[in-house]
Parts: structure tokens; C-alpha cells; sequence
């Protein structure tokens, strides 16, 4: 009998992250989210997991546009991905 293996998944690109919709990231990547009600300001928040799983908190009542530009932005992250820095007034702040 032979075994099965599969290939390594190839690393995401800029591009991919940029340009594949969120939701489909999200699943794809294994992430979590957790929508919370948070202080005015907070824009999200990402955990790496021990497991390698992510968890994202996204903060309730906030524009879905805000939340793909921060998402995303996360994601590539905690990914190792570079992509462009995210509009004013937003940062990616790592901890």
C-alpha cells in the first residue's frame, strides 16, 4: 500500500491577502472571530494560538469596510506577510 501525502500549502502573497474575499481568508486560514462590544477607538485585536489557530475580536457596531482593512491587516501579520500599511487613522501594533 502506498501512503498519501499532501503538498505544502504555498505561502500566501501580498496580493492573495489583499484581494481574496475576507470571508473566504478567514476559513481558510483557520481564524476565529468573535465579535465584542469594546471602548470607542478599538479597531480588533489577533491571538496566535499555540496550536497555530488565530483568534480576531472584532469589535460590534463597527463599518464593515474598517473591519477588512483591520482584518486583513492582522492577517497578514500574523502570517509573516508583508503588506502595505493600513490607512490613517489605523497601525498594526504587535505585543
Amino acid at each position: 500500500m502506498g501512503s498519501v501525502t499532501q503538498s505544502p500549502q504555498p505561502e500566501p502573497t501580498p496580493d492573495y491577502l489583499l484581494n481574496t474575499p475576507l470571508a473566504q481568508l478567514l476559513t481558510e486560514f483557520g481564524v476565529r472571530v468573535s465579535v465584542l462590544e469594546v471602548e470607542p477607538g478599538f479597531t480588533g485585536w489577533a491571538c496566535v494560538q499555540a496550536d497555530g489557530g488565530m483568534l480576531f475580536v472584532r469589535p460590534a457596531g463597527r463599518p464593515d469596510a474598517e473591519w477588512e482593512i483591520v482584518a486583513r491587516s492582522m492577517l497578514g501579520q500574523a502570517l509573516g506577510v508583508p503588506l502595505p500599511p493600513p490607512p490613517e487613522p489605523y497601525r498594526v501594533t504587535e505585543l
